[in-house]
């Protein structure tokens, strides 16, 4: 969720077939707002006539959002949900008890600073990617975003669209997701650690 566009920088379209716009989340109103209301801020960012929009995990689920107010040609969704149908156990657990209102994230961040700080090499050497490639911070928007995420109702969508999904996921688990392709050994990060054969997979179904 606090995911910025670096994480799209290994998949490499052919500049001559495809123009390629990398956006970046913008900040929620409120923890309250709701998606459909953030979606439509966030496609003022989309200047360009029926286009692709590829969504990575909580991105997915802005997608189909987004494809409900402008008209997409397709959409693909890497490492997401297409409906709350699919979420696990834990996050049904999770949205039911509202155990998300006491995510300490105030203390994460002091945490990451203390670590980042005192820490070994390794930690600081991963603590580094974390922030390279995972930048949000901010409280208001980490907790719109949890509470978003857990109380997300799809609509039903009629654009075109691709699923690719890692038989390895545990934050999203296989098991409970509907038709895709699947990537053997793909994580929820498959889209840094599988970028090469995700993008195998997008320059096909685009061609």
């Amino acid at each position: 969720m606090s995911a910025s566009s670096k994480i799209f920088e290994r998949i490499h379209l052919p500049a001559e077939q495809y123009k390629t716009h990398f956006l970046e989340w913008i900040m929620p109103y409120s923890r309250n707002e709701s998606m459909t209301k953030y979606a439509k801020r966030f496609a003022e960012q989309i200047t360009e006539e029926n286009p692709v929009i590829v969504g990575v995990s909580f991105g997915g689920m802005l997608a189909q959002e987004i494809a409900r107010i402008i008209h997409c040609d397709k959409i693909i969704l890497i490492s997401s949900l297409k409906t709350p149908k699919e979420f696990s156990l834990f996050f049904k657990m999770t949205k039911a008890l509202k155990l998300y209102r006491f995510l300490p994230i105030n203390t994460i961040n002091f945490t990451e600073r203390l670590l980042m700080k005192n820490g070994t090499k390794k930690i600081k050497r991963t603590l580094s990617i974390y922030r390279k490639y995972l930048p949000l911070r901010s409280k208001r928007y980490l907790l719109w975003a949890t509470r978003s995420f857990l109380h997300w109702k799809a609509q039903k969508n009629t654009v075109t669209m691709l699923r690719l999904h890692g038989d390895k996921d545990k934050i999203i688990p296989i098991n409970k997701i509907g038709k895709c392709e699947l990537i053997e050994n793909g994580t929820h990060v498959m889209i840094l650690t599988k970028s090469s054969i995700i993008q195998q997979h997008l320059l096909r179904y685009l061609s």
